[in-house]
């Protein structure tokens, strides 16, 4: 969820997002780290193109802390071998 902020981290010169993810888990709040435990997603803000592909926006997250699109980003996910991935 944090993807936004490691292309940051990553254009900044601090490396990919393999080995830089750890320090970009760091950048999120306690509180929105707690809340991304019992997150769901409100269905009716999810685009899908495909049956197995969709754009999830940030703000079709809901939890109990505030995310923003700098915070979590916009993804499409696919589903691949039996199961959904970030694609993009």
């Amino acid at each position: 969820m944090a993807g936004p902020a490691a292309k940051k981290a990553q254009a900044q010169g601090l490396g990919p997002c393999t080995s830089t993810y750890t320090a970009v888990f760091q950048m999120i709040s306690p509180a929105q780290k707690k809340a991304l435990q019992t997150a769901t997603v409100d269905p009716q803000r999810i685009a899908v193109r495909t049956p197995d592909k969709i754009e999830m926006p940030a703000e079709a997250v809901r939890a109990s802390a505030t995310f923003s699109d700098d915070d979590l980003g916009s993804y499409t996910l696919e589903y691949l071998k039996n199961d959904w991935f970030i694609t993009d």
